[in-house]
């Protein structure tokens, strides 16, 4: 697919041409943003090219060959201008290293749109269509982004995810404020932001691993401990953390540690990234009695609702379906499943339903909660 005539993008492979690029724009511009990264061999994503655009400008920015952070900033991590993005999770986890605690004003035009009745998770090629009427290519979803030169193809598709989204804003923050639901909206935001800039990852990880949810609390501190090392080393190595230690592994290590360094060398082959030095240190790591401090600190895992409890989960999802018919939201918006799931068994006021959700939801889910 051609770019719209009057899309054409500047392609920036140099720091000056960034700044001044970005420079031009007012302060309270509000800019359209989007990434192309590769996430294959390692941990982190690697960003192989930023697109950005404003009012008919639309630019290539290449971060292979610069540092891009520094004249990022001024405008989007500490100025008052609005980053527009689409399902912007991933894109601002790419960013972090550029922008550590994100675009100062974020706008994810896929919340939004569910914010007011488009549906949940609506791609950005469908949310353009329905409100533009433009079909987009997908073409190049699948291409290498680290290949340079990139392809006039590779260059029109990556212009084209920014060439819409001042549309979609303008028309997405007008509907919103008709339902008054920006503050809502604007909340979500704030909270995906705070959730791509922890980087030291999840301090209880051992709650999603439900097959382990009936072992004693000495067992579930060592998953937990073998899960946050997995986590810090997988960083610190850049490898996919199944490459280190997968789910089956970890579940079998924390339920019977190895008693010596032959034993774990046998029971971890197959693991790639799991070389004598990290294998050295994970052996180290588990070694160590479980303290009571420790056991105390480790969260609960969550088990599967049952008897009661089932019951209490079913007139939750009721209450929750009537509620968010009322409010014309996607259930799953209002309130994810697994955060229903994990209150009912443990009674206990989930992160993800603070906020807004806590004002809307608390008062008729907690006197359903089973006695």
């Amino acid at each position: 697919m051609s770019l719209p005539e009057s899309a054409a993008a500047d392609w920036i492979d140099q720091r000056d041409a960034l700044q001044d690029w970005l420079g031009s724009l007012p302060g309270d511009a509000a800019v359209g943003l989007d990434t192309e990264f590769m996430r294959r061999n390692t941990f982190y994503p690697q960003l192989a090219l930023l697109q950005l655009g404003w009012n008919g400008r639309h630019a290539l920015v290449d971060p292979l060959a610069f540092e891009i952070g520094d004249a990022l900033q001024p405008l989007l991590g500490a100025g008052p201008a609005v980053t527009i993005m689409h399902s912007a999770s991933e894109d601002l986890e790419t960013l972090s290293p550029q922008l550590p605690d994100g675009p100062r004003q974020l706008f994810d035009t896929q919340i939004a749109a569910a914010f007011v009745g488009m549906g949940l998770g609506v791609s950005y090629r469908a949310l353009v269509a329905e409100l533009t009427g433009a079909e987009l290519d997908k073409g190049e979803t699948r291409s290498d982004w680290l290949q340079r030169p990139l392809t006039a193809s590779q260059r029109s598709y990556a212009a084209l995810d920014v060439v819409y989204l001042k549309t979609l804003h303008e028309q997405l923050a007008e509907r919103l404020h008709q339902r008054d639901r920006t503050a809502w909206h604007a909340e979500d935001c704030e909270r995906l932001k705070r959730r791509a800039s922890h980087r030291d990852g999840d301090p209880q990880p051992q709650r999603g691993m439900r097959a382990a949810a009936e072992w004693p609390r000495e067992q579930q501190a060592r998953l937990r401990r073998l899960l946050r090392w997995r986590d810090r080393s997988a960083r610190r190595l850049d490898v996919p953390r199944p490459w280190l230690i997968d789910d089956a592994l970890a579940l079998s290590l924390a339920q019977h540690p190895p008693t010596n360094l032959p034993e774990l060398e046998q029971r971890s082959r197959g693991q790639r990234a799991l070389r004598s030095t990290p294998r050295q240190e994970l052996f180290e790591h588990l070694a160590p009695a479980i303290s009571d401090e420790e056991m105390a600190t480790t969260a609960s895992i969550p088990s599967h609702p049952k008897g009661e409890t089932k019951k209490a989960l079913g007139a939750m999802k009721q209450y929750v379906d009537k509620l968010a018919a009322d409010f014309d939201l996607p259930p799953g918006l209002l309130c994810p499943r697994k955060a229903l799931e994990a209150y009912v068994v443990t009674a206990e006021w989930p992160d993800l339903l603070a906020g807004w959700r806590h004002e809307v939801l608390h008062d008729g889910l907690s006197q359903l909660l089973p006695g």
